[in-house]
């Protein structure tokens, strides 16, 4: 029997393991639970080729763009953007926690809430300050960023092993053209794994809702709704007016990467699509380089679903306990947010244990409060990895342009699925994972 064509597409199959998983969820709550290790297997597998990929695409493009002032600027420039980004992001957040006031009228007393709850976030968080992040950037060995797969870390290396490169000129060429070929060998590994996105997605969903339950949203459904509906209108308000500077349509980008964006839904990483959205970023018409420096950069640095969330779980958990705070702490707030936001990907836990720091840092609030949000951060957390996912991938698009390093006329026949009048960049991950094509057959070229 002829397999229907549609069900060949990685969109529908991940789509049908994310429904198969809430419903295995809701219906057999036990069985759901024990389906963790599918989900968390997948992401390992995607997180084991991460800093390879990174570490070849960067010291390839660094090395190949031989202009060190454009390494310097191009840096530069997407520092900049970022911290504009997450600024404004915190920002809404903020006024959205504010007006909307998600966590007034729940009344808790914080003696009864249990502190042992959150021990293992509070004890990451307090480890995590300015000059804790700032050292661990600087990985001790060059083994060790690899080892541990720390992107901020893998990336330094990258960077400094690209300049070395490049000062050396023709004599490494052949290392060069190494590493390059070393990278599409691992981007082809990511195409064999691609082919568990399903499987994957199926058992971190399955777990979410059979471990939480729908009913443990009802208290705080206020929270997550804010939250989804502020998430949403930044991506269609902000990142829309950015993609509309860069010169594309925010819909037609989120159709071209449809599959990374329902992979992060399934397994709420945004990291199982870092290699995907390298490569299509590329196809449309990034240079490797921009792509190589900036989106890993992005992973650490631009945050804006993170952000977002971070404002508003600090006033959700100051407005649940009855505890004022008054626009100057709330401004004072912000400024402890912009170092703190930054680091939610360089710490175990992500945003929940960059918000146990925040809580820590600023002394106005007891961090047991946190205790409140545990039985619903897994069901913001994807729309936190969806909203970073859009955003690393739209600021990786705008700082292309900004250097002059996008392809206008080739990204807007990728957009409009016109492949004829786009440069062939080789098949995603993504792409290359359903049954084999012709198309499969070939390997990313750049």
């Amino acid at each position: 029997m002829k397999v229907p064509r549609i069900l060949g597409s990685l969109y529908v199959q991940v789509l049908c393991g994310v429904a198969a998983g809430v419903a295995l969820g809701a219906l057999r709550p036990e069985w759901a639970v024990a389906c963790k290790p599918l989900g968390d297997g997948f992401v390992r597998l995607i997180r084991m080729v991460i800093a390879p990929i990174i570490f070849a695409t960067v010291v390839v493009g660094i090395a190949r763009m031989r202009d060190m002032k454009k390494v310097g600027r191009l840096g530069l420039k997407a520092i900049v953007y970022f911290e504009i980004l997450t600024t404004v992001a915190l920002v809404i957040g903020l006024v959205v926690g504010r007006v909307v006031a998600p966590g007034e009228g729940i009344n808790a007393d914080p003696r009864t809430l249990d502190p042992h709850a959150i021990d293992s976030y509070v004890s990451a968080g307090k480890k995590f300050g300015g000059a804790d992040f700032f050292l661990g950037l600087v990985p001790t060995t060059v083994g060790e960023a690899f080892a541990t797969g720390d992107i901020l870390q893998v990336l330094l290396v990258s960077i400094l092993i690209g300049l070395a490169v490049a000062g050396l000129g023709a004599r490494v060429s052949r290392a060069v053209d190494l590493i390059d070929e070393l990278g599409q060998i691992f981007f082809r590994v990511v195409a064999l794994v691609m082919r568990l996105a399903p499987v994957g997605a199926f058992g971190a969903m399955a777990f979410t809702v059979g471990k939480y339950g729908v009913a443990t949203l009802l208290p705080l459904l206020k929270l997550v709704g804010a939250f989804y509906v502020t998430s949403a209108l930044f991506v269609f308000v902000v990142l829309g007016l950015v993609a509309r500077w860069v010169g594309f349509g925010l819909w037609s980008y989120l159709r071209f990467i449809r599959d990374e964006l329902l992979l992060v839904l399934g397994t709420s990483s945004s990291e199982s699509a870092l290699p995907g959205m390298m490569t299509k970023l590329e196809r449309l018409g990034c240079a490797p380089s921009v792509v190589g420096l900036v989106l890993p950069m992005g992973y650490s640095f631009n945050l804006d679903g993170t952000s977002i969330y971070l404002t508003m779980a600090t006033l959700f958990v100051a407005q649940a306990l009855n505890i004022p705070l008054p626009l100057g702490e709330q401004v004072a707030l912000l400024a402890v947010l912009l170092l703190t936001s930054k680091g939610a990907a360089a710490v175990t836990g992500g945003g929940f244990v960059t918000l146990a720091a925040t809580l820590s840092a600023t002394g106005r609030l007891p961090v047991a409060g946190l205790a409140l949000l545990l039985g619903v951060d897994r069901f913001m957390s994807e729309a936190r990895a969806i909203t970073n996912l859009i955003g690393n991938g739209v600021a990786t698009l705008a700082i292309a342009r900004w250097e002059g390093e996008l392809d206008l006329a080739v990204m807007r026949a990728a957009l409009a699925h016109r492949p004829g009048e786009a440069q062939n960049k080789g098949p995603t991950p993504a792409d290359a994972a359903p049954a084999p094509q012709p198309a499969e057959a070939e390997v990313r070229n750049d």
